[in-house]
């Protein structure tokens, strides 16, 4: 059985290396848990494509059973979902996250 939202969020991770799925956009987060996520990549110099979920509830409701994760934000990278603001956290403060996305490929700007 086809399901565009499903179809659509493949596209989506597919065609690009880093992707945030979060509420509000990187500039204006419409929850703490994305604008943590968000500072996190910045402060490692990842770019990444953000997608606002608030703005298609085909996508924010979607996205949950495409990942089997309740919670919104969700990190792809490469394809591969990473997890929740509380997964990337934790790499990020374990120091885990620059060598996870290097291993990926993912390019990252000086900070």
């Amino acid at each position: 059985m086809s399901n565009p939202a499903h179809d659509r969020i493949q596209s989506e991770v597919s065609s690009s290396d880093v992707l945030l799925f979060m509420k509000g956009t990187p500039v204006f987060p419409q929850c703490g848990f994305s604008a943590a996520v968000v500072q996190i990549l910045s402060n490692t110099g990842v770019k990444f494509k953000a997608i606002d979920v608030l703005k298609d509830p085909e996508i924010r409701s979607g996205i949950k059973e495409f990942s089997n994760w309740p919670t919104i934000p969700q990190l792809y990278v490469k394809g591969e979902f990473v997890g929740g603001c509380d997964i990337v956290r934790e790499m990020y403060e374990a120091e885990e996250l620059i060598p996870f996305l290097a291993s990926k490929g993912i390019a990252l700007e000086s900070v």
